[in-house]
Parts: C-alpha cells; sequence; structure tokens
C-alpha cells in the first residue's frame, strides 16, 4: 500500500512538472516568454551582425547599425524594456532562438509554410519584390516578358537566376549583386533580376542614378520577427509593429535606410 501510494504521489509530481513546463509561452518556464522579458528588462534579440544594411557595424565607430537594429530598438522601446543584441551567424541563429539564447529573431526572417509551422512568427515589417534593374538610359525592358532575348548578370545560386531563365533572358553568372551592376554600367549585359531591397540600398548608399528600376517581376516576400512557436511574445511584437507603423516610426526607418518605405506593401 505504501509502495502504491509514493508511485501515486509521483505519479502525480510528474504531472503537475509537466504542466509547469508546458506553460503559455513556449520557453519552457511556469512564466511566459513576455513576462519573463518585462520581469528582466530586456528584450535579448538575435541578428547577424554582419549584414548590411539591416545588421551590421559601422566601419567609423564599430557600433552595430542598421534597419533591423533599429527597428529591433524601437520594438523594445514599445514593450517597456531595452534591447540586448545577441550577434549570431545565419547558420546557427534559428538554434539559439530554440535553445533560448535570445528571445527573438529580427535578421530579415523571410515568411514561408515551413517556418509558420515551427515558431511563432509576427506581423511583417518588411516587404521586397522581385525587381529588373537596368541602365536608366535602356527603355527597352518595362516588363518581364522583356528579358526575352536579352542578356542578364546573375548569381546562378539565387532563385533570380531562374526567374531571368525562365523569362528567356542569357543569364551570365556573377558572385553578387555588386558585379552584376558593374557588368550593367559597362553595358555588358541589359538587365539584372534581384530583390528590390539590395537595389534600393545600392541606389541609396552609393547615390548612383545611372540604374534604375525598371519593372517588377510578381515576386513578393515578407520578412517577420520570429519566436518560439507558441510564444505570447508575438501579439505584443504585432502590438508594437502596429503602432510603430501608425506613427511613422518604420517609415522613418525606412527611408534612412532605402530612401523609401519598405515596412508595408505598396498600393
Amino acid at each position: 500500500m505504501r509502495t502504491r501510494l509514493s508511485l501515486v504521489a509521483l505519479i502525480s509530481a510528474i504531472a503537475l512538472l509537466l504542466t509547469a513546463c508546458g506553460g503559455s509561452g513556449g520557453s519552457g518556464s511556469g512564466s511566459s516568454d513576455l513576462s519573463r522579458v518585462k520581469d528582466a528588462g530586456v528584450l535579448k534579440v538575435g541578428t547577424e551582425g554582419t549584414y548590411a544594411p539591416f545588421s551590421y557595424h559601422d566601419p567609423k565607430t564599430n557600433k552595430l547599425v542598421g534597419y533591423d537594429v533599429e527597428v529591433a530598438a524601437a520594438v523594445a522601446k514599445k514593450l517597456g524594456v531595452k534591447v540586448d543584441y545577441v550577434e549570431t551567424p545565419w547558420d546557427s541563429i534559428f538554434a539559439g532562438l530554440t535553445s533560448q539564447r535570445f528571445d527573438v529573431i529580427i535578421n530579415q526572417v523571410t515568411k514561408n509554410p515551413e517556418r509558420e509551422g515551427l515558431y511563432g512568427l509576427s506581423t511583417p515589417y518588411t516587404i521586397s519584390e522581385g525587381v529588373i534593374a537596368t541602365r536608366t538610359d535602356n527603355s527597352s525592358i518595362s516588363s518581364l516578358s522583356d528579358l526575352k532575348g536579352k542578356k542578364t548578370a546573375q548569381s546562378l545560386t539565387s532563385n533570380w537566376a531562374e526567374v531571368a531563365k525562365k523569362a528567356g533572358a542569357d543569364v551570365e553568372g556573377v558572385e553578387g549583386f555588386t558585379q552584376a551592376v558593374a557588368l550593367l554600367k559597362q553595358k555588358r549585359v541589359d538587365a539584372t533580376v534581384n530583390d528590390s531591397l539590395a537595389v534600393l540600398d545600392y541606389q541609396k548608399s552609393t547615390g548612383d542614378t545611372s540604374i534604375k528600376i525598371a519593372a517588377k517581376t510578381g515576386d513578393t516576400s515578407e520578412q517577420v520577427v520570429a519566436t518560439r512557436k507558441g510564444s505570447d511574445l508575438v501579439a505584443a511584437i504585432d502590438k508594437a509593429l502596429s503602432e510603430l507603423s501608425a506613427d511613422g516610426t518604420l517609415t522613418k526607418i525606412s527611408e534612412k535606410y532605402f530612401g523609401t518605405d519598405v515596412s508595408k506593401k505598396k498600393a
């Protein structure tokens, strides 16, 4: 009888422990993620620190700066806490989130069905589109179909190379966007297909007016804040992002880095 009672007590204790561990917040603790962040007074943000213009070190001051860095600081301020950036390589950033090294990832995480199943995802704070960049003096390309028979410069490992090929372009392989722009300016290619953020960043950072966005491909992606699955931080971050959009903060940060508002869909 004593053994049986002890077993019942043990089972009850295990059940209580599992209930506590399975509490809200997706953090593996009895308290929610939001309450832990509030109690600590700090939102820990996983970010690369090597991904300009989103998260990188200013070469003059070595200070961590960028679009995502400023968005993270603004979100933390809305939550009433400070921000602590935990610089992490992209290859291990989701593992860092799962192992609770930080509370969220703010590093241009693109929303997709796989990630929706694995993580908590906020509403988008960046919208990017596929675009075709040409020389400003080139008026022969105004749509994706106009790439047929034209020559484009693309990184062969990117999805943009496939987009260009399907449109009928003759694709020349390059190592990245910088090299693609160089070939474009040298008139060795007619265009390059890429993400709008890459083109806008190039135009804003260099002031180069010889390159223009001539057309859109129709591809759109949304970048979000990632949390652990089931975290109550998602609702709090959504509220913060909504307020930051309404008060113009996201627009201001966008225009600082891209010269236009990339925080919402274009009409």
